[in-house]
């Protein structure tokens, strides 16, 4: 009989594996939002990481948040990075590209809860009277991403913290 039970533990186990294994290998994230300012006054809030606290939605996680600035004050080799409570977490954003007006390029390195590094884009482009800003992540997903991916949609977690920094971003930007 106990070797029946271990036989269908390991049975379980083995398709639970294989289900896992047979998720996607990647994500990608994105949301996008019209920001009534123009192009130049949006590329300031986003090519500037000191801006981040006006509209980011994590920045209210931890009000005791250790924050630091280092390379650039903005632009490519801006970095900042952070240490929170366990909502916060501790990571840091370093950015790599950013063409004025258009285009803001990230690198997000997660430290804890878990170790990630995924990319992060915003482009921008006139629209109308304001500007169409899209934000994405794009990254790898490693076996413990592809099981967590079994009981929680990242695409609607993650993204409904895109939405709300949208929101904050154009509210800043009207602010500016």
């Amino acid at each position: 009989m106990a070797l029946k039970i271990a036989l269908g533990v390991l049975a379980v186990l083995a398709l639970l594996l294989v289900v896992i294994s047979t998720r996607p290998a990647s994500f990608r994230i994105e949301r996008s939002a019209q920001i009534s300012a123009p192009d130049a006054v949006v590329f300031s809030l986003l090519n500037d990481f000191h801006q981040w606290l006006k509209w980011s939605p994590w920045e209210k996680l931890d009000p005791n948040m250790k924050k630091t600035f280092e390379g650039s004050a903005s632009g490519p080799g801006a970095r900042y990075a952070w240490v929170g409570n366990s909502k916060a977490g501790e990571g840091r954003m370093t950015i790599l590209h950013s063409k004025p007006n258009e285009l803001v390029s990230i690198q997000l390195e997660f430290i804890k809860p878990f170790a990630a590094t995924h990319r992060t884009t915003f482009t921008l482009s006139p629209s109308g009277a304001g500007t169409e800003v899209h934000w994405i992540m794009e990254g790898e997903n490693g076996f413990s991403s592809k099981a967590f991916s079994l009981f929680v949609n990242m695409d609607q977690l993650v993204g409904k913290d895109f939405e709300q920094g949208l929101a904050n971003l154009n509210t800043a930007a009207q602010g500016s």
